[in-house]
């Protein structure tokens, strides 16, 4: 049953990704990553929230590993991060890098702190 959970929200988690990536990335400009940028912090903050309001088990695997996994993408942040360094745009390299580790652990954060203070 488990399985078929985190199938099921992989099942939704990756389509939303694709049309928020590229939501964000028609209307952005320049050559930040905005799209994966968008849906990994969209990611952190219900995946702390999870966490912080003690979700387990059905809903967890559901929207934790399912959902979350799929809307989320490291593979890609890493891509687009290593495309930017060899492009020349070492700055913006350095904000996807940096910024996507401390804007993500804060959203996680705040998402778990306010989750954990409604319970």
């Amino acid at each position: 049953m488990t399985v078929l959970l985190v199938f099921l929200g992989g099942a939704a988690g990756a389509p939303t990704r694709y049309v928020l990536d590229r939501l964000v990335a028609r209307r952005a400009s320049g050559v930040f990553p905005w799209g994966t940028f968008t849906v990994n912090m969209i990611g952190s903050v219900i995946l702390g929230a999870l966490a912080g309001a003690g979700t387990g088990g059905a809903a967890q695997a559901l929207l934790g590993t399912g959902f979350c996994g799929a809307l989320t993408t490291f593979s890609t942040f890493g891509y687009e991060t290593v495309r930017l360094a060899e492009d020349g745009a070492l700055a913006a390299a350095g904000r996807n890098a940096f910024g996507s580790l401390a804007l993500g652990l804060a959203a996680s954060a705040t998402a778990f702190w306010a989750a954990a203070s409604f319970t």
